[in-house]
This record gives C-alpha cells, sequence and structure tokens, in this order.
C-alpha cells in the first residue's frame, strides 16, 4: 500500500473557492481476459435488496453496505459557513461515520475519536496503539473499528485487531485479533465482516464476537467488504474478486486475471464496479461474475467508486477524474485534478466529492463535472454527510460545514 507520511503538519483552513480548468483527455477502453470459476456445488441466491443499518445518517465507510456513497441530503450544497473544526493531529486517511449522536474518526496513529456534532469537542478517544488504516462502523447501537499494527504509525505490536464499542462511552465491548487489517468493518443482519491482509475474511457476531465463519482467499486483502443481494463481494491483491454467501461463507464464484484490488467495489443494479492497480474501471455481473465491461485510465485506480444516477464516479492517478455510463463503461466526462486521486469519492445532493494528491478537494456537479468549489486542504476520502451538515475531511482536520 502506498504511505508517504507517518505523521503530518496539517494546513490552512477552508479556503474561497479557486478557479480551476477541466480537461477531457484521450480515454481507452481496454480489452481484458479474466476468468470466472463457479464452484460445482454453488447454490444460487435469490436475489434480495442490500441491508441496511437503519436511521444512521452516514453508518459506514461508502454510506451504506452495497457502497455506493452518495446520499440525497437535500439542500446541503455550497455555499458554506464553517461550524467548527477538529485538528487530529495526525493523518486522517478515511472518512468518519456519521450516527448514534455523535462522529466518530479514526486516525492515522490509531486514536478513535467521539466527536459531539455540535461543537467538534472530545467526548471520548481510545488508543488503540496500532494504526488506524480504516473508517469505523455503526449499527446494533454498537461502534466497530479494525485497526494494524505498523512501523509507520509507531504501532508497539504486530497483527491487527476488530474491536466493537459503546458509542456513548468508548467502553470496548468485545476486540478479537486478526491479521493486520486496513479493511473498514461492514455491519449487517447481527453479522460484522471484514478483512485482513493474511488474506482471510471473517463474519463474527456483532453483539458477541464469535466466529461465525472466515474463508481463506490466499493473498493480503486491503479492500472493504461489500454486500447485496445476500452476497459478499470483495477483492485481493492476487487480481482476484469472490462472492461469498454473506450467511455462510460459501465460495459463490471466484473471478481471477485482473490488477491488485486496493479499491472497494460497489454494487448496484446487479451490478458490481471497481477499480484495479493494472488502471482499470471493472463492471462484473453481481451473479455470476463474469465481466460485463472495463475502462483504462492512465495509471493506477486505487479509488473507490461513488455510484450515482447511472453514473460510475472514480479518480486515477493519472489525475483524471471520470464519470463513465454504468450500462456500457462509456465517457461521459472527465475533470482533470492537480495530482494523482487515491481516495474514494462521495456524492451529497447531487456533487460529487474528492481530494488529490496536492492537498486539494474539489465539488463537481455529479451530472457534468462543472466544478462548483474547491478547497486547499484534504488528500484521501473527502466529505460524509449527516444531520444537515458536511464533514469535510483536510489532511489533519475534519470541518464542519452547514449551507449559509
Amino acid at each position: 500500500m502506498r504511505r508517504s507520511l507517518a505523521a503530518v503538519a496539517v494546513i490552512a483552513t477552508v479556503g474561497a473557492l479557486v478557479s480551476c480548468g477541466s480537461a477531457r483527455p484521450e480515454a481507452k477502453s481496454t480489452a481484458s481476459t479474466p476468468t470466472t470459476y463457479v464452484p460445482s456445488t454453488t447454490v444460487t441466491e435469490p436475489t434480495r435488496t442490500p441491508a441496511t443499518n437503519g436511521p444512521v445518517p452516514w453508518p459506514t465507510y461508502g454510506a451504506d453496505n452495497a457502497r455506493l456513497r452518495a446520499v440525497t441530503a437535500p439542500r446541503l450544497r455550497p455555499p458554506f459557513r464553517r461550524l467548527w473544526t477538529f485538528h487530529g493531529r495526525a493523518l486522517l486517511e478515511f472518512p468518519p461515520v456519521v450516527g448514534y449522536g455523535s462522529v466518530f474518526e479514526e486516525a492515522f496513529n490509531g486514536i478513535l475519536y467521539g466527536l459531539d456534532p455540535a461543537s467538534g469537542r472530545v467526548r471520548w478517544r481510545y488508543d488503540s496503539h496500532l494504526c488506524g488504516w480504516s473508517s469505523p462502523a455503526l449499527a446494533d447501537h454498537l461502534l466497530f473499528a479494525s485497526f494494524i499494527g505498523n512501523y509507520e504509525c509507531h504501532a508497539s505490536r504486530g497483527g491487527g485487531e476488530l474491536v466493537a464499542f459503546s458509542p456513548e462511552t468508548g467502553r470496548v465491548r468485545w476486540r478479537r485479533t486478526i491479521g493486520p487489517c486496513e479493511s473498514s468493518p461492514l455491519v449487517a443482519n447481527g453479522m460484522v465482516y471484514i478483512g485482513d491482509q493474511d488474506g482471510h475474511v471473517y463474519a463474527f457476531a456483532s453483539r458477541t464476537g464469535r466466529l461465525r465463519w472466515s474463508f481463506d482467499t490466499g493473498a493480503p486483502i486491503k479492500a472493504s467488504a461489500s454486500l447485496a443481494y445476500g452476497r459478499i463481494y470483495i477483492g485481493n491483491y492476487a487480481g482476484e474478486l469472490f462472492a461469498l454467501s454473506a450467511r455462510t461463507g460459501r465460495l459463490l464464484w471466484r473471478s481471477v486475471g485482473y490488477g491488485n484490488f486496493y479499491s472497494t467495489a460497489a454494487v448496484n443494479a446487479g451490478r458490481l464496479y471497481v477499480g484495479s492497480l493494472d488502471g482499470r474501471v471493472y463492471a462484473l455481473s453481481a451473479r455470476s461474475g463474469n465481466l460485463i465491461w472495463s475502462f483504462g485510465t492512465g495509471n493506477y485506480v486505487y479509488a473507490s467508486p461513488a455510484v450515482w444516477h447511472g453514473l460510475v464516479l472514480i479518480g486515477s492517478y493519472d489525475h483524471g477524474f471520470y464519470a463513465l455510463d454504468a450500462g456500457t463503461g462509456s465517457l461521459r466526462w472527465t475533470f482533470r485534478a492537480d495530482a494523482a486521486i487515491s481516495g474514494a469519492a462521495s456524492v451529497v445532493d447531487g456533487l460529487v466529492y474528492f481530494s488529490s494528491l496536492a492537498h486539494s478537494t474539489y465539488a463537481l456537479a455529479a451530472g457534468s463535472g462543472r466544478l462548483r468549489q474547491e478547497w486547499p486542504d484534504g488528500e484521501y476520502s473527502p466529505a460524509v454527510a449527516g444531520n444537515g451538515r458536511l464533514y469535510l475531511v483536510g489532511l489533519g482536520r475534519i470541518y464542519a460545514l452547514s449551507r449559509r
């Protein structure tokens, strides 16, 4: 995984609108020769709607368990006014989650914060003595977070952990030791799902932490799991995508022949969308794993896609941010950023937010790619929404914004 900073000096506060041009580089669609394996014992499961986590504004990485990264949030768009700023004093690579009366953020240095959404005041903090390279998740009136032991944050030990907390107090309810973990937890139907760099996907009982099942993919997992149609979807660092029964962990299909996957898949309308380090964005059948289309960018696609109104919205290390037709993979529009794009985008009230490695955050009209606002802060995943506020994630800060 790419890492350049173990600690950061945070930069200027949210600024005014910055003028920026849009470019339309030559993009190419590329052929691919992936192969899908379906076990002869597989039972086709009935199609079901993706599970939700109830009335929680932004409960998980990607906003919902299908990881679509898009919410309606009426009238939550620029011009904004800043309500407060939280200083994390470390890199905030992944965005917070919002619900149960708080905002929860996990910092690079392994400290998990519960914040007051009215003031940004720290209600409680938990020091894992590991690194924090993921977003937490909210469900079943619990908060779930994963941690990784790594020298870059001076962790006192190796391996990884999955921990369940009381969201009100930060008290630990249960913890489980797993392999080094940078996957964000996914919670549904009384189970919490997580992947680790030892290549395993685990399902634990959300209330007790009891292991329900595990599956060995055979290669490191850095992406997070997605859930739709009763299936867990996840990719690994051997260029393989898996569909597993969410209830039993049984392998339903395995598709191979891609570049390594850091990107977390988004699942919508029977299709799975995901970026790859081979520079392509892929669409596969969620039911069979067969390739539907691929689109080639000019460099790595670390980013995870957002899916909104028939568009797949995703950034690349080639500095391009792309809007692709979800049905065909054809290019609808593109925007040229000032640097490589590594983190996932999010769509809030029809605006798509993303950040670049030059510490810029952009808000574009999702339907057209027209620039609406730019801020001189940010690096990875840029924004979440909840309770009438936009939480913009800077390099080491969270800004709470409301409509002016």
